[in-house]
């Protein structure tokens, strides 16, 4: 799905369900509180730059599995003399123009479009199985290009672990011509110079970081552990992932993608509608 085709179903999704965001607010916390059985909700209104409360009986945390780009704690990263910035952050390739650029990522390679269709009729572990096979026939062996697979297949690994395969626009190809030269990994960063392994010290005038992100729930969920893993993914195992304690849910962090999310809103408004049903009106 293109970025422009996701703007479209938001857009669309907000219509149709006559849904009112609050733009330009930011949450600073969220808590329990025991006495009142409520949730407390510090937001701040970054447009006024004024600060606000709210008390709620039901809580759903949907900041997603993507909340905060992931940088690396590399030796030396924070003397690096050249601009450091995460992929969340790229615009355009102008201003790289004629420099040398240092891209750091785990590179990946799958026929993801075809393994998630088939997902719907076979195992995942068929899926992973043909989908290698498939990617193999493409693409030949890279090791010689120092790409290497992981031993997990990719739906596997995206289950699992987050890490979603990439698709290939073109990169492949450019390695394969040696336009774009695979490094192996970054050992520490000395002011513009990076060592990589075998000592060898290269000069770059940036470095890109397309290293992935990470929940942020637990930065400002407070009583994050009546759900959440201190890493901001859920306690139990899907598919009894989405509901907590104290009426807290999440949804979009089954690591499923948009079909995990539609399955997380189904369960959490039929559960939050059974809940409702036997509240008094003062308790809601």
């Amino acid at each position: 799905m293109s970025k422009n085709d996701f703007i479209e179903y938001i857009d669309d999704y907000v219509f149709d369900f006559d849904i009112r965001p609050r733009y330009f607010h930011s949450v600073e916390s969220a808590s329990f509180d025991e006495a009142k059985g409520k949730w407390v909700v510090e937001a701040k209104d970054t447009f006024v730059k004024t600060s606000k409360l709210f008390v709620v009986s039901f809580l759903v945390v949907a900041t997603g599995e993507n909340g905060k780009g992931y940088i690396p704690n590399i030796p030396g990263l924070k003397d690096f003399k050249g601009d450091v910035l995460h992929s969340s952050e790229y615009k355009s390739g102008r201003e790289f123009q004629d420099k040398d650029v240092l891209v750091v990522h785990v590179v990946a390679r799958e026929m993801i479009f075809v393994g998630m269709h088939l997902l719907k009729y076979f195992s995942l572990s068929t899926v992973d199985a043909l989908v290698t096979l498939a990617s193999n026939l493409k693409y030949g062996d890279l090791s010689k290009y120092g790409i290497y697979r992981p031993n997990e297949g990719p739906m596997l690994l995206k289950a699992t672990k987050g890490r979603i395969p990439v698709i290939d626009v073109g990169t492949i190809a450019k390695i394969q011509s040696g336009e774009i030269k695979v490094l192996p990994r970054i050992e520490r960063i000395n002011k513009s110079k990076v060592i990589i392994e075998d000592k060898v010290e290269l000069s770059f005038d940036a470095i890109i970081f397309a290293t992935g992100f990470k929940s942020t729930a637990c930065e400002w969920l407070t009583d994050y552990d009546f759900i959440l893993k201190n890493d901001g993914f859920p306690k139990n195992r899907f598919p009894n992932h989405w509901k907590g304690k104290n009426k807290l849910y999440c949804a979009g962090l089954s690591r499923m993608g948009l079909q995990g999310v539609s399955k997380d809103a189904i369960d959490i408004v039929n559960d939050i509608e059974m809940v409702l049903r036997t509240m008094v009106p003062e308790d809601i």
